[in-house]
């Protein structure tokens, strides 16, 4: 297989996408009986996409692929791309076990994804070499390009993101480790263009910290729920404008992720209760995952009302 270059086609696109805006992470919609809901997730995505993020990255963990049977991975995936319509890159996730990873990428490649996300493996920790072997299974039976992402229970050493890096069409990481050593080590050993981006939960908390290891691109599972927010902080950072990031730091997102780390889950139950008080059309989570308590809500919705007046908004 020829070796997709890390200088054009997507990988370019993703390149220039996480240079200009954070990385969308769309929440996927059900309905209250836990049935997919297709017109709310298209509607969702369009106003993701109208608030100019470099990339969308449909059924991956901020949209619960591991609660989606592969009909409904299937239609969240085509109405991403049709909404996208070729404007800016989409990302399917992928994951599981490499079989079962096969046959979502399958589903995503018929969809017309630009890309794959593989998602950390089920339950198992595993040697290096298992790590390499995954991607490598994956890479063999997939035209589309993969992004790693190590997180859980994968972490890749330097000598492992060499050989990953070596195949064809594997072009980048996205780390969820926030271990900077060990991110530094990784930056170094791989090839010129390959591409990294930081995918810790709340990643603008530790947005500074790897910029300086060379890895400025981010996800956002803010810009799922406030995009005026995300928007703000990223044009911020890349500004130099330390005032404006350190206020929104105080305010906004810190006391988010005190309030994200009291439950379980809340990583994602936290930001889709966030989408419904903005009348976003999402639903509520799939267990194993939980809505927010009535208090936490409430302590959420005022943290909400916080954030959007500090860039002008209203919630």
């Amino acid at each position: 297989m020829a070796r997709v270059s890390l200088e054009t086609d997507t990988a370019r696109r993703l390149r220039d996408g996480m240079a200009r805006g954070v990385l969308s992470f769309p929440l996927t919609s059900f309905r209250a009986d836990g049935s997919l809901a297709p017109d709310g997730f298209r509607a969702h995505v369009a106003a993701q996409l109208a608030t100019a993020p470099g990339a969308v990255f449909p059924a991956c963990g901020t949209g619960e692929f591991f609660s989606l049977d592969e009909d409904e991975y299937r239609q969240v995936v085509t109405l991403a791309v049709e909404e996208a319509a070729g404007r800016i890159p989409v990302v399917a996730g992928t994951g599981y076990g490499w079989a079962q990873a096969v046959r979502f990428a399958r589903i995503a490649e018929e969809a017309g994804a630009d890309a794959l996300l593989v998602l950390p493996h089920y339950l198992v920790a595993a040697p290096q070499d298992g790590l390499v072997a995954q991607l490598e299974q994956i890479a063999a039976r997939t035209r589309l390009p993969l992004i790693a992402y190590q997180r859980g229970q994968v972490a890749f050493t330097a000598a492992s993101l060499r050989r990953i890096a070596a195949l064809p069409t594997v072009i980048g990481l996205k780390d969820g480790h926030s271990d900077l050593d060990r991110l530094q080590r990784l930056t170094l050993a791989a090839p010129e263009g390959f591409l990294f981006f930081n995918g810790a939960a709340t990643a603008e908390i530790q947005a500074r910290a790897y910029a300086t290891v060379g890895v400025p691109a981010y996800s956002s599972a803010v810009h799922a729920f406030a995009p005026e927010i995300a928007n703000a902080f990223f044009a911020a950072l890349r500004d130099g404008d330390g005032g404006t990031v350190d206020k929104l730091l105080r305010a906004f997102y810190v006391p988010l992720v005190e309030l994200r780390d009291r439950v379980p889950g809340y990583a994602v139950s936290l930001v889709k209760a966030a989408a419904r008080l903005r009348g976003r059309p999402v639903g509520p989570v799939r267990a194993p995952l939980t809505d927010p308590s009535a208090a936490d809500l409430a302590a959420l919705r005022t943290l909400l009302t916080t954030g959007l007046d500090l860039v002008g908004a209203a919630l």
